[in-house]
């Protein structure tokens, strides 16, 4: 099992704006690399510059004010917003050694998100028939704090995970977020705590292990 620990994962921060299409074409080449054996497992930790991101499913009316750069991409889901403030995770792994299993994959991830934001003592969770990643927002009411959107391409993932620390959150308002119009977007700052980049990162690697111990459990299974 030597080579699915986290010495063989690359662990890449980057500490300024990232395009989102060059960041998409990059996780293109490293998906291709990985599939061939010739790179590493990735975890890339980045922000972008405001964008809407289309999925798979995305309907044209969920479009409604097409203020930045829209970019179509092949990760299930609908319309997403990424800005400055919101930390996105990529998470690039062989699924083929971790158990081929994509809905594993994916609560995984989720468990990985909502195990961090409780380490900042937010409460948050996922629900079945929602995309995303919920907490309670100041007035009490369910809103959606985080992201969640992948694809696998010959077993090898893409996409991932976006946490809201501290974005614009007007800038959401230009779609219906995911496709869930009743419900309201919200973040680390908005429910009061003052939450960095690298303090974030920092929380994220530390339970790096963790998450991939619930990927390898499903070997057994």
């Amino acid at each position: 099992m030597g080579l699915l620990t986290t010495k063989s994962i690359e662990w890449r921060r980057s500490g300024t704006l990232v395009p989102y299409r060059d960041a998409l074409a990059k996780q293109e080449a490293r998906n291709a690399a990985i599939r061939a054996g010739e790179a590493s497992e990735l975890v890339w930790l980045l922000e972008h510059p405001p964008v809407y991101t289309a999925g798979t499913s995305a309907p044209a009316s969920e479009l409604i004010d097409p203020r930045f750069d829209v970019v179509e991409t092949g990760r299930g889901g609908r319309y997403t917003y990424h800005g400055p403030g919101q930390r996105v995770g990529y998470v690039l792994l062989d699924l083929g050694r971790r158990g081929r299993d994509v809905r594993r994959f994916v609560h995984a991830l989720e468990s990985w998100v909502i195990a961090t934001l409780a380490d900042f003592g937010v409460e948050a969770w996922a629900v079945p028939e929602r995309i995303g990643i919920w907490t309670r927002d100041r007035d009490g009411s369910e809103a959606k704090i985080g992201a969640i959107g992948v694809r696998v391409r010959r077993w090898v993932t893409m996409h991932g995970f976006a946490v809201n620390l501290d974005p614009d959150l007007s800038h959401f308002s230009g779609i219906v977020p995911c496709g869930i119009a009743e419900y309201g977007v919200t973040s680390l700052a908005r429910l009061g705590l003052a939450v960095g980049a690298e303090e974030w990162d920092g929380a994220l690697q530390a339970r790096l292990d963790e998450f991939l111990g619930a990927l390898e459990a499903s070997e057994g299974a």
